[in-house]
């Protein structure tokens, strides 16, 4: 084989398998919520600030989200509950909300629960399992997990 067509192969199959997994990466978030524990900041109560990004890829608008999240220390313990309310989330919308977790650090953080949905409605349509749809992740130094 010459070398030219050595090159030319070596083009194209980066080209080909980008092209393959492309839509794979597309149907992957179709049809899910994504929620990301975006970062931590020190509230000025002495407190957490945390901040989540809600990417609502579900195909509706949800009215009503509302999530009860365990807070873990740095020794595994749930240190305490809390409840959120993140509604409405637009449908094929990121959204930025701020919550305050009080009375622990920041770094002292390990890991957040998710540990029940007390809420979550599609606009015009019954309550539904929302558990079904979402992916969590965590940018910010604890973990966050179903």
């Amino acid at each position: 084989m010459t070398s030219q067509f050595l090159k030319s192969i070596r083009l194209i199959i980066p080209c080909l398998l980008l092209g393959a997994l492309a839509p794979v990466a597309v149907q992957a978030q179709e049809g899910r919520l994504g929620v990301e524990l975006n970062k931590f900041e020190p509230a000025e109560s002495g407190g957490c600030r945390t901040f989540f990004l809600f990417r609502n890829q579900a195909g509706m608008t949800l009215e009503a989200f509302e999530m009860s999240l365990a807070v873990l220390d740095k020794r595994g313990v749930i240190d305490q509950l809390l409840s959120i309310d993140a509604a409405p989330l637009p449908i094929a919308r990121t959204t930025l909300k701020l919550f305050e977790i009080p009375d622990i650090a920041c770094d002292n953080i390990s890991e957040i629960l998710l540990h029940e949905m007390t809420a979550c409605t599609p606009q015009n349509a019954e309550p539904m399992d929302c558990f079904e749809i979402m992916d969590l992740s965590s940018k910010a130094s604890a973990g966050f997990v179903k």
